[in-house]
């Protein structure tokens, strides 16, 4: 995910309505990006949020495709 990747949903109420946010977050001494970056509005229920790509997991996916009960 980039930091120009946008969310589809709410992840509160589930609408579609989201704009990215004006007003920055965090400590004064924090960067421009740090601030602002990742910060969204839902116009729906009127909450602020913020998303964060955290990184890959070193395990992976763990994947069982045999489609039954493990034995």
């Amino acid at each position: 995910m980039s930091e120009r990747a946008a969310p589809f949903h709410c992840p509160y109420c589930g609408d579609e309505d989201l704009r990215p946010s004006e007003e920055g977050w965090g400590s004064p001494r924090a960067s421009e990006a740090e601030r602002g970056g990742g910060a969204w509005e839902c116009a729906a229920c009127n909450r602020a949020f913020r998303l964060k790509f955290l990184g890959l997991l070193a395990r992976g996916l763990d994947r069982s495709d045999t489609g039954g009960d493990p034995e």
